[in-house]
């Protein structure tokens, strides 16, 4: 067994800081209702009030924060005129106070080091761990170019980051959420309308007729106004259509939950688009004035009757031409939501296109009750010098993808890894709030690009497993203490949200703007940081918007007047981004790459005898793998669970709560135990758990060891051909009743 140069440092081993100022469970959470109105009526008076948004997830809701004059948060309330939330935080958001108060924090700078042979870490102060980074991105810079400085980063923190890296030189920048969420549909999408979806979603939940969510857990996944506006949708009557395997909560209130065959949604939607072309459903004025290769598609999906996908799918015929009436019927105002964490099989885009295509195919693009035409307010940049050109960057890397659009997180690891054949090698890490470990699949050729590697910073709140594995690591501080930029999404109305710090950073912290502007002061980059706190730049670009500081931090959110239509009005002319200029069926752009121009089903391999196909998923009350240590978050769910229907229970000889364990198909074991929840609302060829458990860091105390983490299990993966993205649930595992780790 070879020996890694840089070994994995647990940090529960150093015992640093100290303990964390302690709030209630009840003083955090609760709805904006008796609890809300409570604190704003009672206590207005002795609490600060001060304008957020949270960074718990990327839905970004404005909040209240109220806070007591010992600097300690007392409560996050919803801003009642945010349309992320309309005053109504999930439990992610009311528990936002548990980041701030977690004592497992990154407290101070750290740098590793080697004392009597072991490597571990030492406490460092700011300006000997900015100082070191400096250096390696200057030598790094000096010896191989800038491209070589690989920056990986999600969230508030990236946009900071990426600012540096551009002013460095470097725009080898990734997005796990690009290859490993969303990727494939933008790519749809942009193939059939010209346009990404973007996040929030332009889906006009609030007054469709007819849903249809296809592996897309809402409700589960707690993106807040859908969830919102899904259940007024159901209060008037909606018709929800979900398509999925497992009877998720969006599916057990559903009236029809179609229970397909895991990796055969092509087929279907390709047998919706059958039943709807030949029984003339579709909006014919639509399609003739607004789309392009309508004759080929009805050619193209003739043969895929309903009784086809019936032996493919196992949905019923009937079912399927059921469901599709349904649609046809609620049209225009009808959604085939186009999901969220969409890498499946390695046809993702072409999945997604095929999702494009039946809502075109029922007029629902531009239309109220099916997605409407967002628009967002665009912030004004900064001054700053022209970013120097770099020679390459992650366009070079993922060249063989034609339609990437951002980094390939995936490639640019397989860059980090020494090959004669590599001509863009990688030879330096930043990563900035992401942990990559519990996050991207294939985890032995990331500890492999790891070890190969000559630097490696990591910039987080916590102690992620990527952290054991940095040279030097800064603690950022939390959202709630620090200025971050100005939010601004697409939406129904276009609006800004004010992120201000309500308290001070606590330990040794900083926030990401700072340490991004201090790296810039060492590598010579004044230029570009011609202000001495973000706040300025913050003030600068909302006198450029007609607004100012001080009616922000009294308002926290502003909205703007629209300058175009929420939806294309009947008749009206309107060109989309494409080609051809109108929602394209058939893509002559595809052909002429060689891929094929409309979607068709592909045979997606099926478990081995005695394994299960491993479906995972998200818990409403936790964010990936970021919130698992969170105090008030834990409480709520601290473990996952393995999904087992009964009849494959009863032939293993398992019960409910009993710990297992898991093996893949090429052999890797879980190295935490997981208990077993024997339910019908799995299939039998399926077991199912939530994503971003089984942590194995010691210092995150209620993280660790609980559950079992999904991305240890992932090791095949299923390269989408047009983007790039990573589809992962072609990974099986088989049920362990004894701990393999014994012998």
């Amino acid at each position: 067994m070879t020996t890694s140069r840089r070994t994995f440092i647990k940090i529960s081993a150093l015992g640093l800081g100290g303990v964390a100022a302690s709030t209630s469970v009840l003083k955090v959470f609760g709805a904006n209702t008796f609890m809300g109105d409570f604190v704003q009526k009672k206590t207005a008076k002795r609490l600060k009030r001060t304008a957020t948004y949270c960074e718990v997830c990327f839905w970004k809701c404005a909040e209240w924060a109220y806070s007591n004059d010992n600097g300690e948060i007392i409560k996050l309330i919803g801003n009642d005129i945010d349309p992320h939330c309309n005053g109504r935080l999930c439990p992610r958001g009311t528990g936002g106070v548990g980041m701030l108060n977690d004592e497992d924090r990154l407290k101070t700078p750290l740098i590793r080091t080697t004392v009597n042979g072991e490597q571990t870490y030492r406490e460092a102060t700011w300006q000997e761990a900015l100082d070191l980074i400096a250096s390696k991105m200057k030598t790094v810079k000096e010896k191989y170019g800038a491209e070589s400085f690989a920056l990986f980063k999600h969230g508030s923190p990236g946009s900071h980051l990426e600012h540096l890296f551009k002013a460095y030189g470097s725009d080898t920048i990734a997005e796990p959420a690009y290859a490993q969420c969303r990727g494939p549909r933008e790519t749809g999408f942009a193939l059939t309308f010209g346009a990404w979806i973007g996040s929030p979603e332009p889906t006009d939940i609030r007054d469709t007729k007819c849903l249809v969510l296809i592996g897309s857990h809402i409700g589960e996944n707690m993106h807040n106004s859908q969830v919102q506006e899904m259940s007024d949708a159901i209060d008037n009557g909606a018709t929800i259509i979900t398509v999925d395997p497992r009877l998720s909560t969006a599916a057990s209130k559903s009236k029809h939950w179609l229970a397909i065959k895991p990796g055969t949604d092509i087929a279907l939607l390709l047998a919706w688009m059958n039943v709807i072309i030949n029984e003339n459903l579709y909006n014919k004025d639509y399609i003739e004035k607004y789309t392009f290769g309508f004759d080929k598609l009805k050619e193209h999906v003739k043969e895929f009757t309903p009784e086809w996908a019936y032996g493919i799918t196992t949905i019923k015929p009937e079912e399927i031409r059921k469901t599709a009436r349904i649609m046809a019927n609620a049209a225009p105002a009808v959604i085939v939501h186009p999901g969220r964490h969409v890498v499946w099989y390695g046809d993702d885009s072409q999945r997604e296109r095929a999702i494009a295509i039946l809502n075109g195919l029922l007029g629902s693009w531009g239309k109220r009750g099916g997605f409407y035409l967002n628009e967002s307010v665009s912030l004004p940049k900064f001054p700053h010098p022209d970013y120097p050109k770099p020679k390459w960057g992650w366009e070079a890397l993922g060249r063989k993808y034609p339609y990437a659009e951002m980094g390939i997180t995936s490639e640019l690891i397989k860059a980090s890894i020494p090959n004669k054949e590599n001509e863009f090698p990688i030879k330096a890490w930043i990563v900035a709030g992401t942990n990559l470990i519990n996050t991207v699949p294939q985890r032995e050729e990331i500890i492999k690009a790891i070890d190969s590697l000559e630097f490696i910073a990591v910039i987080d709140t916590m102690p992620m497993e990527i952290t054991g594995y940095a040279d030097v690591i800064l603690p950022e501080c939390t959202y709630l203490e620090r200025y971050d930029g100005i939010r601004s999404a697409t939406f129904r109305e276009p609006s800004i949200a004010l992120r201000q710090p309500i308290v001070q950073p606590k330990y040794n912290s900083k926030p990401a703007w700072w340490i991004s502007k201090e790296l810039g002061m060492r590598l010579n980059l004044q230029d570009y940081y011609n202000y001495n706190d973000y706040e300025e730049v913050i003030k600068w670009q909302l006198e450029k918007l007609g607004t100012s500081l001080e009616e922000m931090i009294q308002v926290g959110v502003k909205k703007f007047d629209r300058q175009t239509p929420l939806y294309i009005a009947d008749g009206d002319e309107y060109k989309f981004d494409t080609p051809s200029g109108k929602i394209e069926f058939y893509s002559d752009d595809l052909a002429s790459k060689g891929f094929d121009p409309m979607p068709i089903y592909k045979l997606h391999p099926e478990p081995p005898q005695g394994y299960f196909r491993l479906n995972y998923g998200r818990s409403p009350m936790h964010t990936f793998s970021r919130t698992i240590n969170n105090p008030y978050l834990n409480a709520l769910k601290s473990e996952n669970k393995l999904w087992v229907n009964p009849k494959i229970a009863n032939i293993i000889g398992i019960k409910n709560e009993q710990e297992v364990w898991l093996e893949n198909q090429d052999g890797i074991l879980s190295t935490f135990s997981i208990k077993v929840r024997v339910t019908e609302r799995i299939g039998w060829d399926s077991v199912y758990m939530y994503h971003g458990f089984g942590h194995n860091d010691k210092k995150l105390s209620r993280a660790y060891g609980k559950g079992i983490s999904d991305t240890q299990m992932i090791s095949n993966v299923a390269v989408d051909p047009l983007m790039g993205g990573t589809g992962l649930r072609g990974n099986f595992v088989k049920i362990l009743t004894e701990d393999p780790h014994k012998n």
